[in-house]
């Protein structure tokens, strides 16, 4: 077994058969990156065998991910000081004949005819170090839509502040918090960060109950101080207290520096009239962050919300510097989709489709944990990321090359992603996901055939 997926088999399983065959899975999975089933398992008895593990009554993703979990626990009690915790939720569709056994997910009106679209959704919980280098998942909720609800149709009839937040689909940003909160052990080192979606009343008191902190850019200019004004109104009367500096990339990938002016201050933000019997007013720290209109793209507008102090600039800049880091679980999220492929998955139900997310969620991980440890700590030993076999094929690899006095990560790095395509032109960017990903299939092709010609010469 890899020393990585026996990293990631931590959890109690019903079964040591059924361990050692989602370890299987896990390798398997891991070899052949973004491959079928069949194409993974390479024989029939071993795919055969996977469908009857995707099928079983008795495994779940908790199951499946409990290893991982912990694992992720570990490697968060290994580090030290405040931690981000990403959360985001994407789609995953599928076409199939028979869309109930999936479930659906939206409807698409064309000119002829209303599409059902079916699929799951998942809503992920990603922890990240402040400097980028993901440690893994603490919480993922999968579900699927039974009933299409027509909230558009029922817009001007009911009024959503009225319907209890565990009828709706956003309790799934409250059970994830607690879950990952719960996991992780330390609250207080815990930073909770959401995009829009997340600007939700009954999300800021759960992280003041569990006493843990949250980061969230708002959506809605929210009731403030005494009730007779607003957050934007308040936010309008104070001075700019500096400028911040951020790096961003236009639709045409061309890098550019885009000058925000940083706003803050501590006020009482009041919850929405509907819910003031059931949630109490909260002190939190308001960060307005504006791009005057640039030329050739949209201006940055960040209005942040949280319950963290934010005393003078550095630490306004701080926060901004966190929330830039969210978009990093979209990137997670792409390489889930598109690197693992896993909407081209051909398992016929949602709970076996589920089953399958959970496994590749975890090769998902060590993909886009390989590329961000290298940018993040480029001088750490090259032992961190690869197996001693994986530095001796690369170095004979790359034997009309001198190596480097002190063999880094970001070195081997470089080298398994030109196997995927990557130029390492001076001026070229770090290597992406992508690069890494193609690099990786093509390493464990090459290690197969070093591994079977050394047993032909021991021979």
């Amino acid at each position: 077994m890899d020393a990585w997926v026996d990293r990631e088999l931590g959890g109690r399983f019903p079964d040591a058969r059924l361990r050692a065959r989602l370890g299987k899975l896990l390798g398997d999975l891991g070899r052949r990156i973004g491959g079928t089933l069949p194409a993974a398992c390479q024989d029939w008895a071993a795919t055969k065998a996977a469908y009857r593990f995707f099928s079983n009554p008795r495994v779940d993703e908790g199951i499946i991910l409990a290893g991982h979990f912990a694992a992720t626990r570990a490697r968060f009690a290994a580090t030290a000081g405040p931690i981000l915790v990403l959360h985001d939720t994407t789609e995953f569709s599928f076409t199939r004949d028979n869309p109930e056994a999936v479930g659906r997910l939206s409807l698409l009106k064309t000119r002829h005819a209303t599409v059902t679209l079916c699929g799951l959704l998942m809503h992920s919980s990603l922890v990240l170090t402040p400097q980028g280098v993901p440690l893994g998942l603490a919480a993922v909720k999968f579900w699927t839509r039974k009933k299409l609800k027509g909230t558009n149709a029922l817009r001007g009839t009911v009024n959503p502040t009225r319907i209890p937040i565990e009828q709706k689909e956003s309790v799934r940003w409250l059970e994830n918090l607690k879950r990952s909160t719960e996991l992780l052990g330390e609250p207080a080192r815990c930073v909770h960060v959401g995009d829009r979606e997340s600007d939700i009343c009954e999300l800021f008191c759960a992280a003041e109950k569990a006493k843990t902190f949250f980061l969230v850019r708002t959506c809605v200019d929210r009731l403030a101080e005494g009730g007779g004004t607003t957050i934007s109104e308040v936010m309008g009367r104070e001075p700019v207290r500096g400028v911040h500096e951020v790096e961003v990339r236009d639709d045409h990938g061309r890098v550019a520096t885009a000058a925000l002016e940083v706003r803050f201050r501590r006020m009482t933000v009041r919850p929405p009239i509907g819910k003031q019997k059931r949630y109490p007013t909260l002190e939190l720290t308001v960060i307005h962050a504006e791009e005057e209109v640039p030329a050739g793209r949209e201006p940055i507008r960040w209005r942040l919300l949280t319950n963290l102090a934010v005393n003078d600039l550095g630490a306004a800049t701080g926060k901004l510097d966190w929330y830039a880091q969210r978009f990093k679980i979209e990137t997670y999220h792409k390489v889930l989709k598109s690197g693992c492929r896993a909407e081209q998955a051909r398992l016929r139900t949602a709970e076996r489709l589920t089953n399958l997310l959970a496994v590749l969620c975890v090769v998902a991980w060590r993909v886009f944990w390989l590329t961000m440890t290298s940018r993040a700590t480029p001088d750490a030993p090259a032992e961190v990321a690869l197996t001693k076999q994986e530095v001796e094929i690369l170095d004979r690899l790359a034997a009309d090359t001198s190596p480097p006095e002190k063999p880094s990560v970001s070195h081997y790095l470089v080298a398994v992603a030109k196997l995927g395509g990557y130029l390492a032109r001076a001026k070229d960017p770090p290597p992406g996901n992508m690069v890494v990903w193609r690099g990786l299939i093509r390493l464990m092709d090459i290690q197969l055939g070093f591994e079977l010609s050394r047993r032909v010469m021991g021979n």
